[in-house]
C-alpha cells in the first residue's frame, strides 16, 4: 500500500487531529481538530511534513504518488464546494499556506486567491460578481504569486499600488475602484514579463508552482534565521494548508481578523484581537491598514455594532477552543456575506508577563495541573516580567518639555532607549557599539535580525498583531506599532514627525507598555514586579506578583536542584533572596577591592617591596573584608555563602595612565619610576593562563591567609550575634592535587588559629572551582581534598576550546552566521566538547567521595538548557546572577518535568 502523504479537513470530519502536529504541522492540524469539533472551517487539504523532507532531500522532486493524491483531494473538495478549479465559468479558488509543527509566524510564504485568471474573472462577473471584488482578488494573486513563486522584487508591485492609491487620491487600497485595479493589474503583469516570468494561467501549473514555493520557503534565509535564533529543528519541515477560499474583501459586510481568547499583552481572561471590513488574511498582519478593535471602544462599537451575529458566534467558539485545546488561543478569522469562518487556531503568542498569568490562572480555574502551568512558562519568559519601565516623574517631565514625538499602539512589554536605526542591517550592525531602536514603516519576516539585535521595535503603521507585535512579543522586546505620525525613510536616513527630523545615530526611547515615543534617551527602571519583590512597594500590577510568586512556589515543589545566585556585595545578596535564592554559589572577593577606600591599600599590598610591607597593607585590607562578609552573611540569614579566594591577576589592579601612576607613587611615598616598573614586571603576554587564582595564593600566600581570616571573624562575629553562618572557601584555577592540598592545609590552619583566637568554632568547608580541564581529567585526586566542586565553566569553555573571552566576539557572530557553530558556547554549555569534561569531573569525584557536593556558578548556571544538562549529571546546584534566579527556578523545576511543548512553540 502506497504512503498517505495528503489528508483532508472539512464539513464535520478530518483525516488527522491536533495529535498529528509533526505529520501535519501546527495549522494542518488545527484545521483538522476544528473540522472535528464542528467549527465552521473552509475544507481543503493539508500535504505533511515528510513530502518537504523529500522535497529537500530531492532537489525539488516530489514522492511518485503525491500528483494522483493531491488530484483526488481536489475532486473532494470540488465536490463539497460545488465549483471546478480552473473553471472559467465559476472558478473554484484556494488559498495555499505552509504550516511548521513549530510557530514561526510570518517566516514562510502564503498564496491567496489561487486558480483564478483572466478567463475567470471574466467568468466571475458574468455569474453576478462585483467587477472591484474580482479584480482586487486578482491583482493580490499576481502579487503573492509574483514574490513568493516567481521571486520577483515586491517592493515593485508595491510602488504601482502606491502609484494607484496616489492618482485617484484614496488612503487605502480597499477604496481602489475597478478602473484603477485594472491599470494596477496590467502593471503587475508587465513587471512580470519584464522580469521573463510570466503569470501561468493554468490552474493546475498555478497550484504546483504554489506548492514548491512553500515547501522551499522552509529553507529560505529569514526562517533559517528564524530557527537558529529559537532553536528550533531543521529536519521538522513545513506542510502545505490548500484550502477553499472565503472572502473578506467582498465589501462592507465582509471582513477578516486576528483574536485572542485572552490578552497576550496583559493576561487578562478577555477576548481581544482586531478586524478589517473588506480586507483579506494578510492585511491584518502585514500592518497595511490600521485595523479596529473587535471589542470596540473610544465610541466605536467594534464587530458587535458591524457583524452582531459573528460576533456572537466568535465569542461562542473562543472559550470553547480554549477548554478543548486547553490554552489561550490565537484565532484568524473571515467574514463572508456576515458568515463566520475560522481559519486557523494555535496556541497563541504572548509576552512574558502574560504568560506567566495565563498558566496561573488557568491552574487555578482547573484547566490545568501546577505542573502543566510550570511547563507552559518558558524560562526567558520571565525575564519579560522583570522588563525595565521608564520612572513616570522622568517621562512626565519629558512630555511637558515637548519630547513627546507620537502615540502608537502598545505591542511589546517594557520600556527602551537607543540610537535609531532605520534598517535591519543598520541595526544588527549597530548594536554592537550600544542598544538600539528598529524604527520601520512596518516590519516584515526578513526583518528578523535586526529585531532580534535590537533593543526595542517601533513601526508606524500597523496594529496589535501586525508581523511587529506578534514578533517583538515572542522575542520580549518592547514594542510600538501603528504610530502613523512617524514618516520614515530609510533610503534618506531620516524620521520625520511634523517639522521635527531625525537622522539615524539620534536617541528615541520607547514605552511599549504605554504606546509612546520620546526624544532623547530616558533610563529604564524596574518593572513593579521588581519593584514590589526588592523594594517593598504597594503597587497596582493587575495581579503580576502573585502570578510571579505563585509559578515558582510550584516550581519549589518540583525541583531537586537548588539555585544559589553570584552576589558580591550585601545588596545583591538581598535582591538575591527576593528572588528566591537558596544561598550564593559564587562571591568575587576580588570585587570588593576595587573600592576608592580600598585600591589604594591594594596597590600598595602588590607594591610592597616585602612580605612585611605587603602583610602591613593586608592588616589594612583586612577589617574591610571582614565587613564585606559579615553583611553578606547577615543578608543571608543562615544559607550557604561559597566565598571564592582572590582569582585574577595582580596587573590588573594597578594603575596604568601616567596621571593615576603618580598618584599612587604620591600615596607611597615612591619615585613614580618604580611603580611603573612594578606595572611591567607584573605584566604577562596571556595573562588569563598566568600567575593568578591558586598560584597567586601559593605564591604570595599572605594574602589568601588575609581573606581566610577575614571570613574565619566574619562568621564568629555573626555567630556570637545569634545567626546561623555557613560559610564556604572556594580555591580558584586549581590543576593538581599538589596545589589544593597545599592551600587547603595553609587554609585549615588559618581558620584554626582564628577560631582559637575568637573562643568560637564554625563549620567551614573548603573546596575549589573546577574550570581547568586537567583538574577535571584527574577530579578523583582532587576530590580527595575538597568537600565540594563548583565548575567555574566561563574558563573551562574558555581553555577547552581556546577561545579568549575578550576576542571571541571578533569571530563567533560569523561562526554563527556560517553554522560553523550552533550556539554560543560561552552562553550554553557546550555538551559535546566541555560537557564530557564536566562529567568527567562529577563521576571522578564522587567515586571518591560519593557525598561530595557538586555546583557550578560560570554563567551557563543561568541558561535553561545548560540547566538541565546540569541536572541530568545529578549537580547539587546551579548559581547565577540574582535576576537570573527566578529563571533557574523555572529551568530546574522544566528539567524534572521533561522537555515540553510551550505555547509559543504550538500551532
Amino acid at each position: 500500500m502506497a504512503a498517505k502523504h495528503v489528508y483532508s479537513f472539512g464539513d464535520g470530519s478530518a483525516d488527522g487531529s491536533n495529535r498529528d502536529k509533526l505529520l501535519l504541522g501546527g495549522k494542518g492540524a488545527g484545521l483538522a481538530e476544528m473540522s472535528r469539533l464542528g467549527v465552521p472551517v473552509p475544507p481543503g487539504f493539508t500535504i505533511s511534513t515528510e513530502v518537504c523532507s523529500w522535497y529537500q532531500q530531492h532537489g525539488g522532486a516530489y514522492p511518485p504518488t503525491l500528483h494522483e493524491e493531491v488530484e483526488e483531494h481536489l475532486r473532494v473538495l470540488e465536490r463539497r464546494m460545488g465549483r471546478r478549479f480552473g473553471d472559467a465559468a465559476d472558478p473554484l479558488l484556494v488559498s495555499v499556506r505552509s504550516g511548521a509543527a513549530i510557530s514561526m509566524p510570518g517566516m514562510m510564504d502564503t498564496i491567496l486567491n489561487l486558480g483564478l485568471n483572466r478567463d475567470g474573472i471574466a467568468g466571475l462577473e458574468r455569474g453576478g460578481a462585483d467587477p472591484r471584488w474580482a479584480r482586487d482578488c486578482y491583482r493580490r494573486l499576481l502579487q503573492m504569486y509574483g514574490d513568493v513563486v516567481l521571486e520577483v522584487e515586491k517592493s515593485r508591485f508595491e510602488e504601482e499600488l502606491t502609484r494607484a492609491r496616489h492618482d485617484q487620491g484614496v488612503a487605502s487600497d480597499a477604496e481602489l475602484s475597478a478602473a484603477a485595479l485594472d491599470r494596477v493589474i496590467a502593471a503587475y503583469e508587465a513587471i512580470l514579463a519584464q522580469a521573463g516570468k510570466p503569470f501561468p494561467e493554468d490552474a493546475r501549473e498555478q497550484l504546483w508552482g504554489a506548492i514548491g514555493a512553500v515547501f522551499g520557503s522552509w529553507d529560505n534565509r529569514r526562517a533559517r534565521e528564524y530557527r537558529r535564533l529559537h532553536g528550533i529543528s531543521e529536519s521538522l519541515g513545513t506542510a502545505v494548508n490548500v484550502q477553499a477560499m472565503v472572502f473578506g474583501n467582498r465589501g462592507a459586510d465582509c471582513a477578516t481578523g486576528v483574536g485572542f481568547t485572552r490578552n497576550p499583552g496583559t493576561g487578562e481572561k478577555r477576548f481581544y484581537g482586531e478586524y478589517l471590513v473588506n480586507a483579506q488574511g494578510e492585511d491584518v498582519v502585514a500592518g497595511i491598514r490600521t485595523p479596529q478593535p473587535i471589542e470596540g471602544g473610544d465610541g466605536r462599537p467594534g464587530m458587535a455594532g458591524d457583524f452582531p451575529a459573528a460576533h456572537r458566534q466568535l465569542h461562542e467558539l473562543a472559550p470553547r477552543l480554549e477548554r478543548h485545546f486547553r490554552d489561550m488561543q490565537d484565532l484568524e478569522f473571515t467574514v463572508e456575506h456576515g458568515t463566520l469562518y475560522l481559519l486557523q487556531t494555535r496556541g497563541g503568542k504572548r509576552t512574558g508577563p502574560a504568560a506567566v498569568r495565563i498558566a496561573v490562572d488557568m491552574a487555578e480555574e482547573g484547566v490545568l495541573t501546577p505542573e502543566e502551568a510550570v511547563q507552559r512558562v518558558e524560562p526567558t519568559q520571565l525575564e519579560q516580567l522583570l522588563a525595565p519601565g521608564f520612572d513616570g516623574a522622568e517621562k512626565a517631565r519629558a512630555i511637558d518639555a515637548g519630547r513627546l514625538l507620537a502615540r502608537g499602539l502598545p505591542a511589546g512589554p517594557g520600556a527602551a532607549s537607543g540610537k535609531l536605526a532605520l534598517t535591519a542591517d543598520r541595526a544588527a550592525e549597530m548594536a554592537a557599539a550600544g542598544p538600539v531602536l528598529l524604527v520601520r514603516e512596518e516590519t516584515s519576516p526578513e526583518d528578523i535580525v535586526g529585531m532580534h539585535a535590537s533593543r526595542g521595535i517601533l513601526t508606524a503603521r500597523g496594529g496589535m498583531t501586525s508581523h511587529a507585535a506578534v514578533v517583538a512579543r515572542g522575542l520580549g522586546k518592547p514594542c510600538i506599532v501603528g504610530a502613523d505620525a512617524l514618516h520614515v525613510d530609510s533610503r534618506a536616513g531620516t524620521l520625520r514627525v511634523g517639522d521635527r527630523v531625525f537622522h539615524e545615530g539620534d536617541e528615541l526611547s520607547i514605552d511599549g507598555s504605554t504606546g509612546e515615543v520620546i526624544a532623547g534617551g530616558l533610563a529604564p527602571h524596574p518593572s513593579p514586579v521588581v519593584r514590589q519583590l526588592i523594594h517593598g512597594e504597594p503597587i497596582e500590577d493587575g495581579g503580576m506578583a502573585h502570578a510571579f510568586q505563585r509559578l515558582l512556589g510550584w516550581c519549589d515543589g518540583v525541583r531537586r536542584m537548588k539555585v544559589r545566585a553570584n552576589a558580591d556585595t550585601p545588596e545583591d545578596a538581598r535582591v538575591a533572596r527576593a528572588f528566591g535564592a537558596e544561598g550564593i554559589g559564587l562571591c568575587r572577593t576580588e570585587h570588593m577591592f576595587f573600592g576608592e577606600d580600598r585600591i589604594g591599600w591594594v596597590r600598595q599590598m602588590i607594591l610592597a617591596e616585602d612580605a612585611t610591607g605587603r602583610r602591613a597593607a593586608l592588616d589594612r585590607l583586612l577589617p574591610m573584608q571582614q565587613g564585606d562578609f559579615e553583611g553578606i552573611f547577615a543578608a543571608l540569614g543562615g544559607l550557604s555563602v561559597t566565598i571564592r579566594l582572590l582569582d585574577p591577576p595582580l596587573h590588573e589592579f594597578l594603575p596604568h595612565e601616567t596621571k593615576a601612576v603618580a598618584r599612587v607613587a604620591e600615596q607611597m611615598g615612591i619615585a613614580a619610576e618604580r611603580v611603573e616598573e612594578k606595572v611591567r614586571s607584573l605584566s604577562e603576554v596571556n595573562p588569563m593562563l598566568g600567575h593568578r587564582g591558586c598560584r597567586l595564593g601559593l605564591t604570595s600566600p599572605e594574602i589568601y591567609s588575609m581573606q581566610v581570616e577575614a571570613i574565619a571573624r566574619a562568621a564568629c562575629a555573626r555567630q556570637r550575634s545569634g545567626d546561623e553562618v555557613q560559610p564556604e572557601i572556594m580555591l580558584p584555577l586549581v590543576g593538581s592535587e599538589e596545589e589544593l592540598a597545599t592551600l587547603r592545609q595553609a587554609t585549615q590552619e588559618t581558620l584554626d588559629r582564628v577560631f582559637a583566637e575568637e573562643g568560637v568554632r564554625v563549620p567551614i568547608l573548603i573546596g575549589t572551582m573546577i574550570e581547568v580541564p586537567r583538574a577535571c581529567v584527574v577530579s578523583e585526586r582532587i576530590a580527595a581534598h575538597a568537600d565540594f566542586f563548583s565548575f567555574g565553566t566561563n574558563d573551562l569553555t574558555q581553555m577547552t576550546w581556546g577561545f579568549s573571552r575578550d576576542d571571541v566576539g571578533r569571530f563567533l557572530p560569523q561562526y554563527l552566521e556560517q553554522g560553523l557553530l550552533p550556539f554560543d558556547p560561552f552562553a550554553r554549555i557546550d555538551e559535546q566538547g566541555v560537557g564530557p569534561l564536566v562529567a568527567m569531573a562529577c563521576q571522578g569525584g564522587r567515586r571518591a567521595k560519593p557525598a561530595l557536593k557538586l555546583g557550578v556558578c560560570g554563567e551557563h548556571g543561568g541558561d535553561p538548557a545548560s540547566i538541565r544538562f546540569f541536572y541530568e549529571h545529578g549537580l547539587d546546584y546551579v548559581s547565577c546572577s540574582p535576576f537570573r534566579v527566578p529563571i533557574a527556578r523555572l529551568a530546574a523545576a522544566q528539567a524534572i518535568l521533561g522537555a515540553t511543548e510551550k505555547p509559543s512553540s504550538r500551532r
